[in-house]
C-alpha cells in the first residue's frame, strides 16, 4: 500500500527532483566563485601594466617635448651634493668645537697640576684666572736663572716695559711679558728667597714647579708652555732668552701677519749637525737616534727665539708627560712637531746680528724682531751691551704704543 493509496502524497519522484536541482545550484555557485576569484587577481596586475604603460608614455611624451628625465637626474643629484656639502660643513664645525673643547681641558688640567704641585701664581695671574679667560696677543717668556740678575735689569732698562707701562700693555695691546723660572735644587733657599723678593719688587716673574739646571732646558720649555696656557689665552707663546733684545712690536706685527694659521712654528729655522762627540757643547747622547755619524737634525727654530701658536701649546700641555726631551731645548721642541701637520715659518728678522747688522736693516726700514750674536747665542756681554744695542737696533717707545695689532 502506498501513500497515495492512502489518500496521501505522492513524494518520491519530488524527493528526486530536489536532489538534482541541488547538485546543480552547487556546480554553479562554484563555477561563481572561481569566475569572482579570478577577476579579483587579475584587475590588480592590469592596472599596475597600465600605470606602468601611462609612465612609459609620460617619459617618452617629455622627450618627444625636449624635457629629458636627464635633467631630473641631473637635479637629484645635485640636491645630493648640496646635503654632501652641508653634511662636511657640519662635520668641519663640529671638529672646531671638539678642538676648542679640548684646549679648555688641557688648560684646566695644567692649572689643576699647578695648584695640586703647590706652584706659587702671582695675585695678579690669580685675579686674571677666573674671569673669563681674556684673549691676549701673546705671551712673551723670557728665560732666565737665578745668576742672571744683570741680564734681567739690562732687559728692564731697555726693551721690556716696567711698572704702569707693562700693566697698560697687556690691557691696551694684549701682550704679557713674564720673566720664566722655576725653584732651585733646595726649595725655599737663598736663591729661591732672593728671586721672591725680585718678584715683589718688579712683580714680572713665571714661576714654575721645575728644579733649575742647564741640562733640564728642555724639561723647562714644556712646563713654560703648559703653564703660560693655562694662566693667559693667547694666540701666540713666545719664548726669548734674556740675553737677546727684542723689538716688541715688530714682533706683535710679524706674528699677527699668521693669525689665521692654526699649528704655527716660527723662528730662525735651521739643521745643524748632531754631535755624537762627549765633552763638546750641544752634545747629543741620543745621537744614534738620528742616523749614521755626521748626520744632521730636522728643521727646528733656533733657541734664543721662537714662537708657536695656541693649538700647538695646548698639545705641548695635553701630551706633556710623553713628549720625549733630547739634551738640546730647541731641538726637544722640533721633535715634538716633526709629525704634526704644522707649518714652520722661517723668518730671518728674527735672528739679526747685533750692530752693525741690525742697524742697517733698521735705517733701510726693514725692523728686525731680535738681535744677538751667534758666536755668543746670545749678545755677548750683554748685560753691559744691552742698552747700546737699544739704543741702535731699538724701534723706538713710540712704536710699541701706536701699533695697532
Amino acid at each position: 500500500m502506498t501513500w497515495k493509496s492512502r489518500g496521501g502524497f505522492e513524494s518520491a519522484p519530488k524527493s528526486s527532483v530536489s536532489k538534482t536541482w541541488t547538485v546543480l545550484f552547487c556546480i554553479g555557485c562554484f563555477c561563481a566563485g572561481m569566475l569572482f576569484s579570478d577577476r579579483m587577481w587579475t584587475v590588480p596586475e592590469v592596472k599596475d601594466i597600465s600605470r606602468g604603460m601611462r609612465a612609459e608614455d609620460e617619459k617618452l611624451k617629455l622627450i618627444a617635448e625636449g624635457c629629458e628625465p636627464v635633467n631630473v637626474i641631473k637635479r637629484e643629484a645635485g640636491d645630493i651634493l648640496g646635503e654632501v656639502s652641508r653634511t662636511h660643513h657640519a662635520i668641519q664645525t663640529l671638529d672646531k668645537t671638539i678642538s676648542n673643547l679640548e684646549m679648555e681641558l688641557a688648560a684646566a688640567r695644567a692649572a689643576q697640576e699647578s695648584i695640586i704641585n703647590g706652584s706659587p701664581i702671582s695675585d695678579e695671574l690669580k685675579i686674571d684666572e677666573p674671569s673669563g679667560r681674556r684673549k691676549y696677543l701673546m705671551v712673551v717668556g723670557i728665560n732666565t736663572a737665578f745668576s742672571s740678575r744683570k741680564r734681567r735689569d739690562s732687559v728692564r732698562a731697555t726693551w721690556m716695559p716696567q711698572g704702569d707701562k707693562r700693566k697698560k700693555l697687556e690691557e691696551e695691546k694684549g701682550i704679557i711679558m713674564r720673566f720664566v723660572i722655576g725653584h732651585s735644587a733646595s726649595s725655599g733657599g737663598i736663591l729661591d728667597r732672593a728671586i721672591e723678593a725680585e718678584d715683589k719688587k718688579h712683580g714680572d716673574f713665571l714661576r714654575l714647579e721645575h728644579v733649575e739646571g742647564y741640562l733640564e732646558l728642555s724639561a723647562k720649555t714644556k712646563i713654560y708652555f703648559a703653564t703660560a696656557v693655562a694662566l693667559w689665552n693667547a694666540d701666540f707663546y713666545v719664548k726669548v732668552d734674556d740675553d737677546v733684545h727684542v723689538n716688541i712690536a715688530t714682533l706683535g706685527a710679524t706674528l699677527v701677519r699668521h693669525r689665521s694659521k692654526p699649528r704655527l712654528y716660527i723662528g730662525c729655522m735651521k739643521s745643524g749637525p748632531v754631535l755624537a762627540q762627549k765633552g763638546v757643547r750641544y752634545h747629543e747622547p741620543e745621537y744614534w737616534k738620528f742616523g749614521e755619524e755626521g748626520n744632521k737634525y730636522f728643521r727646528h727654530a733656533t733657541g734664543q727665539l721662537y714662537a708657536i701658536s695656541r693649538d700647538l701649546a695646548s698639545y705641548v700641555a695635553i701630551n706633556q708627560h710623553m713628549l720625549h726631551r733630547y739634551a738640546n731645548e730647541d731641538v726637544s721642541l722640533g721633535s715634538w712637531f716633526i709629525g704634526l701637520d704644522v707649518e714652520h715659518i722661517d723668518d730671518r728678522r728674527l735672528c739679526c746680528g747685533t750692530q752693525p747688522d741690525c742697524e742697517w736693516k733698521a735705517q733701510a726700514g726693514n725692523m728686525c724682531v731680535a738681535s744677538f750674536d751667534w758666536s755668543c747665542s746670545g749678545i755677548c756681554k750683554s748685560s753691559e751691551r744691552m742698552k747700546e744695542v737699544h739704543r741702535k737696533c731699538g724701534e723706538g717707545e713710540n712704536a710699541l704704543w701706536s701699533a695697532v695689532f
